[in-house]
């Protein structure tokens, strides 16, 4: 794309025209970022973290208790990790959700998304994400490419190594570690930060002037989260308190949107998952 930050502007401007509405409202629309691993193990990532089977008896007992904790911030919707289909945003699949789903459904969709609007009460679940855009959200063969052709293989690697650690660390500690507490784990801010930062602006550094490889998976991926926000803002009401499910390696932007979007408020998770 010739003008790669056209899309971002535009993105930019369509959602300070929908927080319009939002800032008449009194008090901000509170959003709380739920980072999470994958339940069901898709092995879609870079380093991807193997679940424990969450249709255990006592993995679901803990998934209650994580439902219960979240209830008490008393969501009016939820937003969840999935394509956006309709022009509403509204998740056509909630419809036919029953609880005896949760007997046989993995995903944190479902498990956690379905779950807590459920008892909560209300059918405001909202597909809010997006995978193709105008310029490539995560090029990741690209600064792999970069590497190889510069001699840096060993620098990336060992940035995955490190992520690699981090997520063999959560996989052991699963044994004797609740849902809520490994969640907890995953949104403390500065374990966020951390991440963020070793990760992903560490990839600035794989760039050159033929090839900024790893500013380029930087903007993509900051283009993805804020289209996912901007859809976020396109379905919030004045008054919200929405869990926004999603997995852990979105939190550091949904986080930043949440916080810096004029009418809209950060809530941390982090108090609602520990006693």
């Amino acid at each position: 794309m010739k003008f790669p930050f056209l899309a971002l502007f535009l993105v930019a401007a369509y959602a300070s025209a929908q927080t319009v509405q939002a800032e008449k409202s009194e008090d901000p629309i509170q959003i709380m970022v739920l980072g999470t691993h994958h339940f069901d193990n898709p092995g879609l990532d870079v380093v991807n973290m193997e679940a424990d089977d969450v249709l255990a008896t006592t993995r679901q007992r803990e998934l209650e208790d994580l439902a219960r904790r979240l209830l008490e911030f008393h969501p009016t919707a939820i937003a969840i990790e999935k394509l956006r289909h309709t022009e509403s945003g509204r998740d056509s699949a909630f419809a036919d959700f029953t609880p005896d789903d949760l007997s046989r459904d993995r995903n944190e969709i479902v498990q956690i998304g379905y779950r807590i609007a459920h008892l909560a009460g209300t059918d405001r679940v909202y597909a809010v994400d997006e995978h193709e855009g105008e310029i490539e959200y995560f090029p990741f063969e690209r600064v792999q490419a970069f590497a190889a052709r510069t001699g840096q293989e060993e620098v990336l690697t060992s940035m995955i190594e490190d992520i690699q650690a981090e997520a063999a660390d959560m996989m052991r500690d699963q044994a004797t570690t609740s849902i809520p507490d490994m969640l907890a784990r995953q949104n403390y801010p500065g374990t966020i930060q951390q991440m963020h930062s070793d990760f992903y602006y560490g990839l600035l550094s794989l760039s050159d002037a033929d090839d900024h490889a790893g500013a380029a998976l930087n903007y993509g991926w900051f283009a993805r989260n804020a289209e996912i926000f901007s859809n976020i803002i396109e379905v919030a009401e004045p008054g919200d308190r929405i869990i926004v499910v999603y997995g852990s390696g979105h939190n550091y932007w949904l986080r930043h949107f949440a916080s810096e979007t004029p009418g809209f408020k950060l809530v941390e998770p982090v108090p609602y998952l520990t006693d």
